[in-house]
């Protein structure tokens, strides 16, 4: 079966976000993000693969190796999305906080 992958899912795990805060700063090879994880070097490929599959990484042979790039563009779409999101909560947390302010006054 062929599941589409959801970026959102994706970013949900915290192994995933680790790989995207490595990749983002520099390329690097299956193996150079793998020495950064207390997990099997398979599991490191499956979290690469989801994140490819998410277009959150790209990419590249050269040569024998094959490194992946952080995705800018896609990442950018997701911030996109999320950003009405965070303006309404910090509305909210803007007016919470002038009530509180008004009881400790009192």
């Amino acid at each position: 079966m062929n599941l589409r992958r959801d970026v959102f899912q994706a970013i949900a795990d915290p192994t995933r976000r680790a790989i995207l805060l490595l990749v983002a700063s520099q390329s690097m090879t299956a193996g150079a993000i793998a020495a950064n994880f207390d997990t099997a070097r398979p599991t490191v490929s499956k979290h690469l693969q989801i994140l490819t599959e998410c277009e959150l990484l790209e990419q590249e042979q050269q040569g024998r190796e094959i490194y992946y790039h952080f995705n800018a563009k896609k990442m950018k779409e997701v911030a996109d999305f999320i950003e009405p999101f965070r303006q309404m909560w910090e509305e909210r947390f803007d007016k919470l906080e002038a009530i509180m302010k008004r009881y400790k006054n009192k």
